[in-house]
């Protein structure tokens, strides 16, 4: 199929370089059990996320987030019941975006296909994340052992207050299971 007879590739045109949806704000701040709980499932044993002394003696103000962290902070807590039937969205969105288009035309399943984290400090305890999404990009369609799907890219951006803190540029590939073992 070309891009040009591709009538939902056509509509989803309008969504590049637009918010995914409003900005989210984290549900709690940075805060050091979380920090605990995270370093003890990955048993990341660097001392300045736990121990004031050591974060001190490495230049820090007071122990600090992994940086690998930066995204659980602003994650909504999840609505399981129903997620299958939301191609794997943890929640429900009642806002107009390429993963809610897709999902309506019929593209439920969803993979994601990889991630790219930009840290530009670590998070403090206390620090209240806001995380502001844009899609970057939409690919044509495109056939794949999973089936027929486009690649769906977004950026998004987490602040404290004003200050960008990091980025995280994300991409899934949204499919129609119907069209699993289509031929290329």
């Amino acid at each position: 199929m070309s891009p040009d007879t591709d009538s939902v590739r056509a509509d989803l045109e309008r969504f590049i370089g637009q918010p995914m949806g409003p900005p989210l704000a984290a549900p709690d701040p940075v805060n050091v059990p979380m920090i605990r709980h995270w370093v003890d499932a990955l048993d990341d044993r660097n001392p300045v996320y736990l121990d004031e002394a050591a974060a001190a003696a490495a230049g820090f103000e007071g122990v600090v987030a992994p940086p690998a962290m930066l995204q659980t902070w602003a994650m909504a807590r999840p609505k399981i019941e129903g997620i299958a039937e939301r191609g794997g969205a943890a929640m429900e969105t009642s806002h107009d975006n390429p993963i809610s288009a897709l999902n309506a035309a019929g593209f439920t399943g969803t993979l994601a296909t990889n991630s790219e984290l930009e840290f530009a400090r670590y998070l403090r305890p206390g620090d209240l994340i806001r995380a502001a999404n844009e899609v970057e990009s939409i690919s044509p369609r495109k056939t794949t052992a999973l089936g027929q799907g486009y690649f769906v890219t977004w950026v998004t951006t987490y602040l404290v207050g004003e200050e960008v803190v990091g980025r995280q540029l994300f991409r899934v590939f949204k499919f129609d299971p119907r069209t699993i073992g289509a031929r290329r």
